[in-house]
């Protein structure tokens, strides 16, 4: 099961002007590591939910956890670019 990891205060505009809340998210492996990715959420409920593919891989949770502190909003401007519908 997935854990979020952060919410920020960052809104990602897409080309339709569709506002974005920004989240990340991780995943433990079954080898212990865990992998994190982006997804963003419109507040247009009738929009779908766009995530990023895994973005980083880390030893372990406290790792995951500092990675998604450090991520700004330039970040997320080419994440938005990567991310694909949630199917």
């Amino acid at each position: 099961m997935s854990k979020l990891l952060q919410e920020y205060t960052t809104i990602v505009v897409g080309p339709d002007d569709t506002n974005y809340l920004v989240r990340t998210y991780g995943l433990e492996r079954l080898d212990g590591t865990w992998i994190g990715w982006i997804e963003f959420h419109p507040t247009d409920l009738s929009k779908p939910v766009l995530k990023t593919e895994q973005e980083t891989s880390q030893p372990n949770l406290m790792d995951l956890e500092y990675w998604a502190t450090g991520l700004e909003p330039v970040y997320f401007e080419g994440a938005f670019e990567r991310s694909h519908a949630k199917e």
